[in-house]
């Protein structure tokens, strides 16, 4: 579109909020007016895992320190950066955090696991040792020399998703001065990591087993959700003196997917993190605000009277609502419609908002096309509007 205007004059706009189409009915349809549960921690957040949207919270902008869920940011740039097949051999270095001192999987020097494997015992049971195995491999190997750069990596990936309270110092959350996050940035990190396939089958696996030439190693999952709350289905633990028990959690049911982020819990962080995750199912509904197909607007054809043409949207834009929501449906057309038409060309656009915040936007197109206007149809159409 080159030009785009809230059409005026001789194009008329019929906006239609049908039944289904709306979200007056969403709490009659499953969101219903809940109080927003009380979280004892130094910050927290629930957000929408498909869309993004911050749906609760206190102190979620706050930087602090975030333990083990920094190993969220680690698989990240593990993910982008290395064939999961590969084998690694564990360095004396890597293999230095196999020590009651850490959380490990008890990984030696000289044990070869794949990067899949050592990126499982990451996740799944937070192994220290793994993460300083993959951190070395990922940067270039060289001992602390590779893991400085994969650090550096990790804080370049947190500049690229715009994560302006986030910084690195280590890959696995030992507290530092400069390392920290906020409970929104971690939920941002979390939403993209929950992308990829691999990432969301790790996080999500209670038990597995992995295996170096000469032993196989079992492994538990550290988030306590995962065995308690059906809907879990994810993501990481991470506890430290000064990050407190923290616990980034994701759930799913149907169509509606959370994130919920707790750092320094003051009360059971896995019983807090549920009644987080519930709070979002039963306040948040995830709704069609425009249906594909079906008519948003109607324009008068070029020159020709008393002949209009439907829009109809292209595509679909869904939204997570509360009971309560403020929606608005903007229809821009261009600005100038073309002499002539197929069916499905593209006239303007329809775009969404649910409490002032833009959630999508889709095409409209023409439901049937129109020809170009003969020269008679012209003279007649101008004939016409001088005597009016």
């Amino acid at each position: 579109m080159t030009a785009r205007h809230v059409v005026t004059l001789a194009v008329t706009i019929v906006l239609y909020v049908q039944a289904g189409t709306g979200v007056a009915s969403a709490q009659q349809q499953g969101a219903r007016e809940v109080d927003e549960p009380g979280v004892g921690a130094r910050a927290w957040a629930l957000t929408d895992l498909r869309g993004g949207e911050y749906l609760a919270g206190e102190g979620a902008s706050r930087e602090l320190s975030i333990a083990s869920t920094t190993k969220i940011m680690a698989a990240l740039v593990v993910l982008e950066g290395a064939d999961l097949d590969e084998e690694v051999e564990v360095s004396k270095n890597a293999a230095a955090y196999a020590t009651p001192a850490y959380s490990n999987v008890g990984l030696l020097p000289g044990d070869t696991l794949s990067v899949r494997e050592l990126l499982m015992a990451a996740l799944i049971s937070s192994g220290d040792d793994a993460a300083y195995a993959l951190a070395e491999h990922v940067g270039g190997g060289g001992g602390e020399a590779g893991v400085d750069r994969f650090v550096g990596e990790m804080n370049e990936k947190a500049r690229a998703l715009g994560l302006k309270h986030t910084h690195f110092e280590n890959p696995v959350g030992f507290d530092a001065k400069d390392h920290y996050s906020s409970a929104r940035d971690l939920a941002r990190m979390a939403r993209v990591a929950m992308q990829n396939p691999e990432f969301r089958r790790i996080v999500a696996t209670e038990y597995a087993t992995i295996h170096t030439p000469y032993r196989k190693l079992s492994l538990t999952s550290t988030n306590e959700l995962l065995f308690v709350y059906g809907p879990a289905t994810g993501i990481k633990t991470g506890t430290t003196p000064d990050a407190g028990e923290s616990l980034v959690s994701s759930a799913s049911q149907g169509d509606e997917s959370f994130v919920c982020v707790i750092l320094d819990s003051r009360e059971d962080r896995f019983g807090a993190s549920m009644r987080a995750l519930r709070y979002g199912f039963a306040a948040y509904d995830r709704k069609g605000l425009v249906v594909e197909g079906r008519r948003y607007a109607s324009v008068d054809v070029p020159y020709r009277r008393d002949e209009t043409v439907e829009l109809v949207a292209e595509g679909s834009v869904d939204g997570l609502v509360d009971a309560s929501p403020e929606v608005d449906r903007e229809v821009d057309l261009v600005e100038n419609l073309p002499d002539a038409a197929r069916a499905g060309t593209r006239l303007g656009e329809v775009v969404v908002e649910v409490d002032g915040k833009k959630v999508g936007e889709t095409s409209l197109i023409a439901k049937k096309g129109y020809e170009e206007a003969s020269l008679g149809q012209r003279v007649w159409y101008t004939v016409g509007g001088i005597f009016e």
